[in-house]
């Protein structure tokens, strides 16, 4: 009983992935590579700023540092 619902699960074969191919190139036609572009663009630009967080995360530590470094610099006497 448990089976049936597993392979209703699981991913698409050779076959099926052949066939939802056959779909989407009916459905969307002459747009499929605009589509596809569109979305090689926001893959890429989802990429970039997940590298800009990670190097903010890793800036962020050696900011404070040196923020605190600046901090523990007494200001020199104004006259």
């Amino acid at each position: 009983m448990i089976k049936p619902m597993l392979a209703f699960l699981g991913l698409p074969g050779g076959s099926e992935w052949i066939i939802i191919l056959f779909i989407a190139v009916l459905i969307f036609g002459r747009r499929l590579p605009d589509i596809a572009r569109s979305l090689g663009k926001s893959i890429t630009e989802f990429k970039k700023g997940i590298k800009e967080a990670e190097s903010e995360v890793r800036k962020s530590p050696e900011d404070t540092v040196a923020k605190s470094d600046d901090s523990a610099k007494p200001e020199p006497p104004r006259g």
